[in-house]
């Protein structure tokens, strides 16, 4: 088994593209029920984990700047750490994401061992 991590994307600024009360609310069984699907499988390597939406960007001069990107919306909502036996069955599960239903997006990436 190989280990991926799955960050989930979405926009969390744009004030029309955001979700209603509701559709968060009913978002929260979908997201208990994903990541309860992914662990009864035994192949969740690290539980969810949510991240703030500012950040900080170091520059190679050491100058710092507020990010992640101010040029784009999205932002970083969380992520978390499946195991896989390669990148479609990854993708398998992600595409299960609740952050699908909300307009976000999955990105996956495969851990790498060795040198």
């Amino acid at each position: 088994m190989n280990e991926f991590v799955l960050i989930f994307r979405r926009d969390y600024i744009t004030k029309e593209t955001q979700p209603s009360p509701q559709e968060l609310q009913d978002s929260l069984k979908l997201w208990q029920d994903w990541l309860g699907g992914i662990a009864a499988q035994d192949k969740l390597a690290k539980p969810l984990q949510r991240w703030d939406g500012e950040g900080k960007i170091v520059k190679s001069n050491k100058s710092v700047i507020n990010g992640p990107y101010a040029e784009i919306k999205e932002a970083i909502g969380g992520l978390i750490m499946i195991k896989a036996a390669d990148y479609d069955e990854a993708v398998s599960i992600a595409n299960g994401c609740p952050i699908l239903e909300l307009g976000g997006n999955v990105e996956i990436r495969m851990a790498v061992t060795g040198a």
